[in-house]
């Protein structure tokens, strides 16, 4: 395993607020203060994702809902780290709801004729980017557990005119993929989100050909969280308190059966003040500053 090879800071801020009516802001903060099953985990991780995926980017952008929500100021845990996409050729804005965390295509080595699978694929962002490196002559499927999102994929997918790409609507850890389909596999700020992380590894190189890659983007720690952020089901839906130790994360890549398992990037997260503030007092916000612990984006790549 190599050492990162690009480091950078950025900054996340957490969501309020998400709901259409009075009931599911208080239950969706406090919701993890008992032990949830992975059923009870997925569920709101779909409820939060639904919500997003019924809006645009720049309706998030002005909501209590979204990628970039104006509840908290700039950004919000939704759009820990969204790199731009922008200048990325197959980039399609109404695929793009400020989701990630990174941009795993730009280390994916996707050859023209491949077959793509993007794992957690939201509204298309990343499959229609993967799309214009494989060409009319490749494959790409995009798999998802939230319908909202299927949907609003398969309307963008139509709109392009793309007949070789595809989105399904299951789980990373069952999906419905035949053993040895996938020449590459990418993911953007979704794994963090599965309970268990085991089994969508071991699904992930059930699906990869021999000799194929993945190349993921997502969150990990170094440290421990406070106990009121693991606690917090918004902090969880936003990327952060389901996420484990960088090494364990590694390690479960490395005991799936993946080799040369290299960190192309990472980038630390600075959660601000205010935002530790609503799940701490001040001299606890102090003492999570002060331990060291770190909450990163990173780009894995491996082989199967």
């Amino acid at each position: 395993m190599n050492n990162s090879k690009e480091t950078k800071e950025k900054t996340c801020c957490g969501p309020e607020c998400c709901s259409d009516d009075n009931t599911d802001t208080a239950v969706l903060e406090n919701d993890l203060t008992k032990e949830k099953s992975e059923e009870e985990l997925k569920q709101i991780v779909k409820d939060q994702y639904s919500q997003i995926a019924l809006q645009s980017k720049e309706q998030n952008e002005s909501s209590c809902c979204g990628s970039t929500s104006a509840c908290c100021g700039d950004v919000n845990t939704f759009s820990i780290m969204a790199d731009e996409y922008k200048s990325l050729k197959g980039y399609n804005p109404d695929a793009d709801l400020g989701l990630g965390c990174g941009l795993p295509t730009q280390f994916a080595k996707i050859k023209k004729g491949d077959t793509v699978v993007d794992l957690g694929s939201g509204a298309g962002n990343d499959c229609f980017v993967a799309r214009a490196e494989t060409g009319e002559t490749g494959r790409v499927i995009g798999i998802d557990m939230t319908p909202a999102m299927v949907e609003k994929a398969k309307a963008n997918a139509a709109k392009l005119g793309f007949s070789n790409v595809e989105f399904h609507l299951a789980e990373i850890e069952n999906m419905p993929l035949n053993d040895n389909t996938a020449d590459v596999v990418v993911s953007n700020c979704v794994l963090n989100l599965v309970p268990n992380k085991v089994n969508a590894f071991r699904e992930v190189y059930r699906i990869l050909k021999p000799g194929g890659h993945f190349s993921i983007s997502d969150i990990v720690l170094t440290g421990e969280l406070p106990v009121q952020m693991k606690a917090a089901a918004t902090m969880y839906a936003g990327c952060v308190s389901g996420a484990v130790q960088k090494d364990d994360y590694l390690n479960i890549v490395k005991n799936a059966g993946f080799r040369n398992i290299t960190v192309q990037k990472e980038k630390l997260i600075t959660i601000p003040d205010q935002i530790l503030l609503d799940y701490m007092t001040a001299d606890e916000a102090k003492q999570f500053i002060r331990s060291g612990s770190g909450i990163y984006s990173i780009t894995v790549y491996a082989e199967k």
